[in-house]
């Protein structure tokens, strides 16, 4: 439980399963430094709930009490948010008590590297494509797949970096990195990318089939338009 309330006075709350909590695997801490300081205030000094792999809403900052239930705390953040529910299912038909709070997330991926709108040369033959993928619940990223024809083929398998993380204990970003050749039929092209992890788990094409209440879970793949300029000779 943590000292902030809600505008009806409620503190803010939130419950993990005791197997998550109590093993020696699942890397929880209550956090009360920050690089070698006191952790920053935002960051939810003096003591703050550190979950790895799970969704940050079970977080808690400004911690001030923990206590062991056999009930999920009452908190209206984990009994009235954070739930993911069918695509049809609107405020007016929504059951809260009808879906479990989440916990862990699904795999995702991002690219960072060129941005939405970038403009390259038709001189270029190939570009370099940066991004990061990551998975919930300690598991690790197997692949990531990278497409510039919006998803029709995947041609390109990225390189991973990062540091080696211990088997399902991987809770860190996975940085990707492919180099593409620049397809040149068009004036523009949209590049995809979609991770695997470790469970074989992957990304969905759209989020039209996984779409929900709240926005929760949005995972499908990342898109980027990039455009094509002619080069100075040809202007």
């Amino acid at each position: 439980m943590g000292e902030d309330a809600d505008a009806t006075g409620s503190p803010y709350g939130a419950s993990i399963p005791v197997e998550k909590a109590m093993s020696p695997f699942g890397d929880v801490l209550l956090a009360y430094e920050m690089n070698g300081k006191d952790i920053p205030r935002d960051h939810g000094y003096p003591v703050r709930a550190i979950v790895p792999g799970v969704v940050g809403a079970r977080n808690v900052k400004w911690v001030n009490k923990v206590i062991v239930s056999k009930d999920e705390s009452p908190c209206h953040w984990q009994r009235n948010d954070y739930k993911g529910f069918n695509p049809t299912i609107d405020w007016d038909t929504v059951d809260f008590t009808s879906a479990p709070a989440i916990q862990d997330l699904p795999v995702t991926s991002s690219i960072t590297e060129p941005v939405e709108g970038e403009t390259v040369s038709v001189d270029d033959e190939e570009i370099t494509v940066k991004g990061y993928a990551w998975s919930g619940g300690g598991r690790g990223i197997a692949r990531v797949d990278v497409s510039t024809d919006g998803g029709k083929t995947w041609p390109y398998v990225a390189s991973l970096s990062g540091e080696q993380q211990k088997l399902n204990q991987e809770w860190a970003w996975k940085l990707w990195e492919a180099t593409v050749k620049v397809p040149k039929e068009k004036d523009k092209f949209e590049i995809c990318c979609k991770a695997v992890d470790t469970s074989y788990n992957t990304q969905p094409d759209t989020v039209g089939p996984i779409w929900n209440l709240r926005g929760v879970l949005s995972n499908a793949w990342h898109r980027v338009n990039v455009f094509l300029a002619l080069s100075e000779q040809d202007e």
